[in-house]
């Protein structure tokens, strides 16, 4: 199925960004014109707009246009590196346990934030990863097929899944929230947390080629580890 014509015009408005055609200040093209350009109503390319400001990637100015918007300095909080180099810097020694890898049908809210159709095929992994034995974070990472289609058949014992798509699908862009959560029972025993115990919550949506690439849910337990970052 295609994708909904507002998550098309998205797509295209962030891959002219991406590709440097649109720099900060730049003043995109009106929704009349991106409505014919797309034979579209202009509701529909509102939407597009609208989210795209809301993201604070577009900057709606009333009366004079939709411009791109400056560089987000919350998006150097979370630097995108592999778990495995943020354990052996600390001096530990990395290992994983792959739990699933395999292919799943995109739900609905998932669906959404890659901007694909309900039901699409996605590449699903799930990995414990360990610090000295110890686990110190379980990851569970959605992986559109267009943006690595080899990645079922990589051995992610001996190499994460973060470090294998930034080969193939270079980053050019992250949206994250960080959350503290209390965990499923299952991810509560993988991460040997106590009853109650609660976890930091990495919620990554990564996008490469003017699209989303990935999403991530990254599990910490709460009492054994801290996220931290520089502005």
């Amino acid at each position: 199925m295609e994708a909904p014509a507002y998550q098309r015009i998205k797509t295209w408005l962030l891959s002219r960004i991406e590709a440097g055609e649109w720099r900060e200040g730049d003043r995109i093209p009106s929704e009349p014109e991106l409505a014919r350009r797309f034979k579209v109503a202009r509701m529909t390319v509102n939407r597009a707009v609208r989210e795209l400001a809301a993201a604070h990637l577009l900057v709606r100015a009333p009366g004079s246009g939709t411009f791109v918007a400056p560089p987000r300095h919350e998006a150097t909080l979370v630097e995108i590196r592999s778990i495995a180099d943020e354990i052996r810097e600390r001096g530990g020694s990395h290992s994983a346990d792959v739990r699933r890898l395999g292919e799943v049908r995109a739900e609905k809210a998932l669906a959404a934030e890659l901007g694909v159709a309900e039901g699409e095929p996605l590449f699903l992994s799930v990995l414990l990863h360990r610090a000295d034995g110890l686990p110190a974070q379980l990851e569970e990472r959605w992986v559109l097929p267009a943006a690595a289609p080899g990645y079922l058949g990589q051995d992610f014992t001996h190499g994460t899944p973060s470090e294998y798509l930034m080969r193939v699908a270079p980053l050019a862009r992250v949206v994250y929230r960080i959350e503290a959560r209390l965990p499923a029972e299952a991810t509560r025993e993988a991460l040997a947390l106590g009853p109650g115990e609660p976890c930091l919550l990495l919620h990554r949506c990564t996008f490469s080629g003017g699209r989303a690439a990935s999403v991530a849910n990254l599990w910490y337990p709460g009492s054994r580890y801290r996220l931290t970052g520089h502005l």
